[in-house]
Formats: structure tokens, sequence, C-alpha cells
């Protein structure tokens, strides 16, 4: 009688971090195009004004800031028309703060497709945030229209940083997406959370107002926030003054880099527990 041995197999996460398997995301990036069409489609599905309600949030929001703040308070504009100031900051925080919103949903949102079928889970963030790169763009084009309706013309150096302002609005919100998307999957009122933390972030971000504005003494929390650089390179890009300030813009660059890292990082880390608790 021939006794045979057996083998048992028994598959465990891994204990320490996981660099990022880029050559497997890369086989999955029909999902990208999948996932993202599926967001946008579900976006504008069955919608009364359809795409123009990319057009009609921050345009409403541009007059109402315009009526209060600029003509009521007389906020400066830094020469500029004030709906022309105020636009440009609500072009990019509006994207900004959509798709950061969406990242940090994507996992929860797709509980079912996560626990039936192995993908890359980081593709679900970073796919809730390319859907809107549509809307920045579009919104964009209205800004120039916005220009062109004032006489206002741009100037050719921000027709050249906005494809780099738009990827670097889209790093900062998968970057902080990547580690908030990870968390809520596990506390489910980190969404409630994060909506009063944008409110925040709103009112502490130079949209409505000039840096010039803020005190010297807190002029460090306008350093820190990401955002800042984007949109004083945008409004001194487009509108043309005041300079360019290239050092707020480097901090900016590199604050996003190190939030990209670490999303990356805690996202990895934490990968291997999301179809067991989401």
């Amino acid at each position: 009688m021939i006794k045979e041995d057996k083998f048992y197999y028994e598959i465990k996460p891994p204990k320490n971090f996981v660099p990022i398997d880029f050559g497997e995301i890369w086989r999955f990036r029909e999902l990208f195009y999948i996932f993202t069409w599926r967001d946008i489609k579900v976006r504008y599905k069955q919608t009364l004004v359809g795409i123009a309600w990319v057009v009609f949030q921050p345009f409403i929001m541009m007059l109402i800031f315009t009526v209060f703040f600029g003509i009521l308070a007389k906020l400066p504009s830094q020469g500029a028309p004030y709906p022309i100031f105020v636009y440009t900051g609500l072009l990019f925080w509006t994207y900004f703060s959509g798709a950061f919103i969406n990242s940090c949903n994507s996992l929860v949102e797709s509980q079912e497709i996560i626990k039936k079928v192995y993908f890359p889970r980081v593709i679900l963030p970073i796919s809730s945030t390319l859907a809107g790169l549509l809307d920045l763009v579009i919104a964009y084009l209205v800004l120039l229209a916005l220009m062109a309706f004032y006489h206002y013309p741009p100037h050719l150096i921000g027709l050249i940083l906005a494809p780099l302002l738009m990827i670097l609005t889209f790093l900062l919100a998968v970057g902080l997406g990547l580690v908030f998307s990870s968390i809520n999957v596990k506390y489910r009122d980190v969404r409630y959370a994060l909506s009063f933390f944008i409110q925040i972030l709103f009112f502490v971000t130079p949209i409505i107002y000039p840096p010039s504005l803020v005190p010297a003494r807190f002029q460090w929390l306008l350093i820190l926030n990401p955002m800042t650089g984007i949109i004083q390179t945008a409004r001194a890009s487009i509108i043309g003054q005041p300079a360019i300030n290239w050092l707020s813009l480097g901090i900016s660059v590199a604050m996003i880099s190190v939030l990209v890292l670490l999303g990356l990082y805690y996202f990895r880390k934490t990968e291997r527990f999301i179809a067991d608790v989401v």
C-alpha cells in the first residue's frame, strides 16, 4: 500500500508592505476605462440638464460670490474682474472637492464587485477621480468664454500651465482619496466628517479672496494647503498679475508628491483587508 504525501497550502496576506505592482495594474488597464465610463454615465444618465450641470454649479456659485463679496464687500481681485477671479478658483476647487469625495466613497459603492472578483483595488479610487477631469476641461472652456465676454484675453503661459495644474489637482485628489477610501471602508461615518472637512478647507483656500488679505502670521496655513499654490498659479498665469509664485507652486508639488506616495503606501498596506470588511 502506497501512502501518498499530501501538501497543504495556506494562503495568508503578507505581513509587511508590498510595493505597488504597476505591471498588474497595466494588465487591468481596461478596467480604468470601464469604471471611468461607468461613473460618467451614472452622473449624467436620466438628468434634466445633463452635462450643463458641470457649468451650472460653478457658474451659479460665481454669481453669488460676485454679488456678496465682489459688489457688496468689494474684495480685491488682483486687478481682474471679480467674476473671472473667483471662477478661476472655483474651477479647480469644484473638481478637487468632487473628485476627492467620489474617491473616498468608491470602495464602499463598489463593494459587490470587490467581493466577487479580484482586480487591483487601487483602480477604483483613481478611476473615480478620472471621471471628473472631463468636467474640469469643460469648465475651463467656460472660463475662456467668460474672459472673452469681459474682453480680458488669457495669457499664453496660462494656457500652457493649465494641463499641469489640472494634473496636480488630479494627483492631490488621488493621494487623499487613497487614504480616506481605505479608512471609509472600516469606519463608515468618515464620509460625514469629510463633508465638514471640505467646508472648512474651502475657507482656508484663497478662492473668494486673494492671499494678501490673510495676516502674515496666518500665511503658513495657506502654504500648507496644496490647493493654494495651484489656484494662485492659475490666477497669476491666466490673469497675468501678480507674478507667478514659483516657490508656492513648488511647495504644492512637493506636498502633493508626498501625499500620493503616502496614499499608495497606506492603500497597499490595507488593501488585503478591504474585501473582508467592505
